[in-house]
């Protein structure tokens, strides 16, 4: 594999945040009168913004009005402790050492909202990243590729040089859609079997393992 270009997804992939948005999002649940969620329900919940994770939570017949009100609740909070509990998965720092060592390009590209995500990658990753992109009004969430062309024209990088890593089935639809090969990540938020459903190219179990593809 010939690559100068590798874009992460963040929550489940560089980061384990599955914690603290658990915690925001049960202060929310609580606040508004509902059952709080599980763990393992939470990591089921995540992965497409925190739109679909407050809705997911939520009894199914909830109005637009009441989804609002949850979802802002949580943002209010999360905001204030989203590095409560959020680490880097071990062995990710010397991976982007190593990566930058060998002047690989870096971005993230995630479905948490912009702020958050840019807060964060500077936070755990400091100079290692030199993208972040969020969920904006100027950029479709994942799927859509359109938060990894956008990181590609913002590092001045070839699509044709350029790899996703990530943790879910999102991000593999997501590579496809770019068109772009995916590495998918067995440590974070979703199981091997379903990486491999989705159509994953290769599938890792340690961060380390992604320097002896690339």
């Amino acid at each position: 594999m010939k690559y100068d270009t590798i874009i992460f997804d963040l929550d489940g992939t560089l980061l384990n945040t599955l914690d603290d948005l658990r915690d925001s999002l049960n202060v929310a649940l609580i606040a508004h009168g509902y059952e709080p969620r599980t763990l393992e329900e939470v990591r089921s919940f995540v992965g497409n913004g925190v739109g679909k994770l407050v809705k997911r939570a939520l009894p199914i017949h909830s109005t637009d009005a009441e989804i609002e009100q949850c979802l802002a609740s949580f943002t209010e909070h999360y905001n204030k402790n989203m590095q409560n509990k959020t680490r880097p998965y071990n062995g990710i720092m010397e991976l982007l050492l190593d990566l930058d060592r060998y002047n690989y390009k870096i971005a993230i590209v995630s479905n948490k909202f912009d702020s958050a995500v840019k807060e964060l990658a500077k936070e755990y990753f400091g100079d290692f990243i030199d993208i972040a992109i969020g969920e904006s009004e100027t950029v479709k969430r994942k799927p859509a590729p359109d938060s990894v062309f956008a990181a590609i024209k913002e590092l001045d990088s070839d699509i044709n040089k350029t790899i996703f890593v990530g943790d879910s089935e999102t991000d593999v639809q997501t590579a496809k859609n770019a068109g772009i090969p995916c590495i998918g990540v067995t440590w974070g938020f979703r199981t091997r079997d379903v990486l491999r459903n989705a159509g994953a190219d290769y599938l890792i179990d340690t961060p380390k393992e992604l320097l002896t593809l690339i």
